[in-house]
C-alpha cells in the first residue's frame, strides 16, 4: 500500500487536494499533529474536502508515535533532497511504501531528514525555484510509484460512463 504522510500541514485547501488524490488512488493519509486548521465536519466542507466518507486516514499526535507504528519503506520529499524520486524503485517494493511530505512553511523537521539522508528526494525543477506547491507535489510523488507498479488495482477507463462513451458520443 502507499501512504502519503504530511507532517503538520498548515493549510486546509492542500489537504483537501491530497484528500482527493489519496482517494483516487487508495492510498492511505496520516496526518501528524500539530495541524493547521480543524478537522471538523464543517472545516472540511468548507475546504472542499469532500472525499472525507471515502477516506482512509489516520491522525497522529506526534513524528515519534506514527514512525514506531508504522513500518515499511520510506521516501522523504524535500527541497534538500539530492536525487529525483524516479531514480527510488518501487516496482517490486513488498513492504508498505510511505511518502513523507512537510509543512508548507518549513518542510519537513530537518532532525528527521537528517537521519533518512539516503532516502530524501527532491523534483527537478529550476535553480530559481524553491518549490512546488504540496498537493501538486503529493500527485506527481504517488502517480510516480503508481507508474512503477504499472498502475496496479487503478482502472485507465472511465467506469461512470463507460470504456465507450467517445466511441458512442454523437
Amino acid at each position: 500500500m502507499i501512504h502519503v504522510v504530511l507532517f503538520e500541514p498548515e493549510i486546509p485547501q492542500n489537504t483537501g487536494n491530497i484528500m482527493r488524490t489519496c482517494v483516487a488512488t487508495a492510498s492511505k493519509l496520516h496526518l501528524i499533529e500539530p495541524l493547521g486548521f480543524e478537522l471538523s465536519e464543517k472545516a472540511i466542507r468548507r475546504s472542499g474536502m469532500d472525499y472525507r466518507k471515502d477516506l482512509n486516514m489516520e491522525v497522529h499526535p506526534n513524528w515519534e508515535e506514527f514512525y514506531l507504528n508504522n513500518p515499511g519503506r520510506y521516501l522523504f520529499l524535500t527541497r534538500y533532497g539530492h536525487k529525483a524520486p524516479s531514480e527510488f524503485d518501487f516496482s517490486k517494493e513488498t513492504q508498505d511504501i510511505y511518502l513523507v511530505f512537510g509543512k508548507e512553511s518549513t518542510g519537513i523537521d530537518k532532525k528527521i531528514l537528517k537521519e533518512h539522508l539516503n532516502e530524501c528526494a527532491r523534483f527537478p525543477m529550476v535553480a530559481s525555484a524553491r518549490s512546488l506547491n504540496l498537493s501538486n507535489t503529493v500527485a506527481i510523488a504517488v502517480y510516480e510509484v503508481l507508474r512503477q507498479r504499472n498502475y496496479e488495482s487503478l482502472s485507465t477507463d472511465e467506469v461512470l460512463k463507460g470504456a465507450d462513451f467517445l466511441d458512442e458520443f454523437e
